[in-house]
């Protein structure tokens, strides 16, 4: 490729090699961001070295963005499509003219495109790539705060008058040109939705009370308030979200269930599942995130000991049987399961699913959806995988003694059979089973591996700080029985920074991981209680939920708080 332009002046001065620069200029092409913001967010040349070299090759001024504050930016001027598309700021206007920070001076196209949009004359200012992202991310932020602030100031008859359109579900967003981006509530409600991606939360409380109206993130499993917009839209929020998610919008008396894709990218989509609620003061309104990427971090990302990882590897690796994963209600049952069909998946396996409902879709997999109001139970999609040839079967949870028997027969005849139950601990998990009335010999001879979960706040690796605690307190949380020396321990403590939610920033699986081994089959089959499993389980060197949690705790992954919140009793 014969180079011209930034790209020959950043080799000739030096600044990368002729090969890397191609390859970095297709990257750019293929992510579809100008060649200077992606070399300086890769990190492979610095933005300064890049905008000195841009400025003497085109001799476009340099400006450094930090003499000014954000507020200096003419706000509304030019609009936030134009912006993002080609990575340009407005940094202030003289008269007639605009002054039009870039990271690559041969973009005229920009700067034509926004001299015919403002009728404003535009003169390019070269800054730092990097600078320049996150002004820009700093200036759209400040202009939907500003939004939000002005949906304050309209009344009923105004709301009545904004254009609410369908979002197409194959499309995303809504259609490109529409208006609709222009209408406040639309874009109150789509910049929630951004922020919470963004943020990494896992579900929205859109919530209506008689004096207040909040906006409530469930980030790393725990609550927080985002938001406050004025009582008196709650009913508008409702409604937008109802149109979005196909809904009936004139009714308000009983829950409906809908479903949202947004798409964020060309190459990303997002999809929520929303469910509206009937309350005293207005509908309440829950949007579940649900992001293809987290079924696919892989099984070194979930948090697994290597024994623990080793087990639930080759467990999957078996023909046939049965794996059960347990825990509470967003302890990342789904994700755990996901992550082992994908292991699965390969064009040799026929893999059917029964979920209640179908959260993420897994190319390769059929996927069905339960209804009991049309008569599809998880035990009649189960007697319906086993007349189409299947190889692997996922049930979404063993809820009643039909659905388990039919479980137990498909893995017990050349199948592999992944479920859930809402149990505390594996001991109690096959307990369960046999309350429900399943003999205790399909238990003892189907169930290979059980796998009980919960989520634990990962801290946050900038910021927290160790701590010491005295060796009575090691010794009454349980850190003597982790099997790791005191001094290999080093516990830390939430802190608090910029980059984090007080002191943590994501979350790690805490798991106990049991394989029915003979001695657990053998007090199975006596009709042993939970307490006798879990007793021979760690006999067997298998850890429970809190030997785990405190195993993390020990390697400064989570607090003694967090472990103590998710497995203390």
């Amino acid at each position: 490729m014969a180079l011209s332009g930034l790209a020959r002046r950043l080799v000739r001065d030096e600044l990368i090699s002729e090969e890397s620069v191609v390859t970095a200029i297709e990257s750019a092409k293929r992510e579809r961001v100008p060649l200077p913001i992606f070399l300086a967010s890769s990190g492979q040349i610095s933005g300064i070295s890049i905008a000195k070299s841009a400025s003497e090759e085109f001799g476009t001024p340099l400006f450094d963005l930090n003499v000014l504050q954000r507020e200096a930016y003419p706000q509304g001027v030019v609009d936030q499509k134009l912006i993002q598309k080609h990575h340009a700021l407005p940094i202030f206007k003289r008269g007639n003219r605009l002054y039009v920070g870039v990271s690559d001076p041969t973009n005229l196209h920009a700067l034509d495109e926004i001299k015919f949009n403002t009728g404003l004359s535009t003169e390019a200012l070269l800054v730092e790539a990097d600078k320049l992202q996150q002004a820009i991310e700093s200036y759209l932020s400040a202009e939907e705060d500003s939004l939000g602030d002005a949906l304050g100031g309209l009344d009923e008859d105004e709301l009545d008058g904004l254009d609410i359109e369908a979002v197409d579900e194959e499309g995303g967003g809504g259609d490109e040109g529409s208006g609709e981006d222009e209408a406040p509530i639309v874009r109150f409600v789509n910049k929630v939705l951004l922020d919470a991606i963004k943020g990494g939360a896992s579900d929205i409380h859109f919530e209506p009370y008689e004096k207040v109206y909040r906006v409530r993130f469930r980030t790393d499993g725990i609550l927080q308030e985002v938001a406050r917009p004025p009582i008196n839209l709650g009913s508008r929020l409702a409604a937008r979200l109802k149109v979005m998610s196909r809904m009936d919008i004139s009714e308000r008396r009983v829950p409906q269930d809908g479903r949202i894709k947004m798409k964020i990218t060309k190459t990303r989509a997002i999809d929520f599942r929303v469910n509206t609620l009937p309350t005293l003061f207005g509908e309440k309104v829950v949007l579940r995130i649900l992001d293809p990427s987290s079924a696919k971090l892989g099984i070194d990302a979930l948090g697994y000991e290597d024994f623990q990882k080793k087990m639930f590897m080759d467990a999957l690796e078996q023909p046939q049987g049965m794996i059960l994963v347990t825990g509470p209600t967003g302890s990342g049952k789904t994700v755990s399961l996901y992550t082992g069909l994908n292991i699965l998946n390969t064009t040799e396996r026929n893999i059917s699913t029964a979920e209640d409902p179908v959260e993420i879709n897994l190319e390769g997999i059929n996927q069905v959806n339960v209804s009991n109001k049309v008569g599809l139970s998880f035990a009649e999609a189960l007697r319906s995988f086993l007349r189409q040839d299947p190889d692997i079967v996922m049930v979404g949870e063993i809820r009643d003694l039909e659905t388990a028997e039919i479980a137990i027969k498909a893995a017990q005849t050349g199948h592999l059979v992944l479920s859930t139950l809402h149990t505390n601990s594996a001991p109690e998990t096959l307990t369960r089973l046999l309350n429900m009335g399943v003999p205790t010999f399909n238990v003892a001879t189907t169930v290979s591996l059980i796998i009980a979960q919960r989520l634990a706040r990962r801290l946050c690796s900038e910021c927290k700080e160790p701590i010491t605690l005295p060796d009575e307190v090691l010794r009454e949380e349980g850190f003597d029985e982790i099997g790791i020396p005191k001094e290999e321990m080093t516990i830390f403590q939430p802190k608090g920074c910029s980059k984090c939610n007080k002191g943590y920033k994501g979350r790690v699986g805490v798991y106990e991981v049991v394989r029915i081994t003979p001695e657990i089959s053998r007090i199975i089959m006596g009709g042993g209680n939970a307490i006798e499993i879990a007793d021979a389980a760690k006999a067997a060197g298998f850890f429970d939920l809190r030997t785990a949690a405190l195993r993390k705790t020990a390697f400064g992954v989570t607090s003694l708080a967090e472990a103590n919140r998710v497995t203390k009793d």
